[in-house]
């Protein structure tokens, strides 16, 4: 598998969230057909290194906490997200399941 490659599908799959909604590393991987949440979260970590603006912040773990925690950084993905109106309380977004946005729905 070609790692450019997978991160560019995940950064275009990104680019998709709507403002106010989530999704999730898994969601993500699940709607590519490849790879793994954790391969995700791996190019999440690389936005910077592509100079990518993209709304990472939308991007939870699969039980709505934010990744990573408030206290590791992942502070500013809150103050993002309560910006574009999502609660969050301690870390894990308020209504995730219906806040929820299934890339592999909504790609197709």
């Amino acid at each position: 598998m070609d790692t450019r490659q997978f991160n560019d599908d995940v950064f275009q799959v990104v680019e998709l969230i709507p403002t106010g909604r989530v999704t999730s590393y898994g969601a993500i991987a699940k709607a590519l057909g490849y790879g793994t949440a954790r391969m995700v979260g791996h190019a999440m970590g690389m936005i910077d290194h592509e100079n990518k603006t993209l709304p990472a912040h939308r991007v939870v773990n699969s039980s709505g906490h934010i990744s990573p925690p408030e206290n590791s950084g992942g502070k500013w993905r809150i103050q993002m997200l309560e910006q574009e109106g999502v609660a969050v309380h301690n870390g894990k977004v308020v209504k995730f399941k219906e806040l929820f946005w299934d890339p592999k729905i909504e790609i197709e």
